[in-house]
């Protein structure tokens, strides 16, 4: 899916962790924004993992979009 389509998130994150995160994405060849979409991923890989999948139906129980 093209960026200009996905939904924008701020976050506000301490210089130092800012700093090492563009240090690991460049050492792995990605974007800022990319390395903290493919962590984003994993973690919720691994819960999923050990809680099983999250549904749609869990979502909406949370009002979740």
């Amino acid at each position: 899916m093209k960026a200009k389509y996905l939904p924008k998130f701020s976050l506000r994150i301490p210089r130092i962790l800012l700093n090492k995160l563009e240090y690991v994405a460049k050492y792995n060849g990605r974007s800022k924004n990319k390395e903290i979409e493919v962590l984003i991923q994993k973690h919720i890989d691994d819960f999923e993992k050990e809680h099983g999948t999250i549904s749609y139906e869990d979502m909406n129980r949370l009002h979740i979009e």
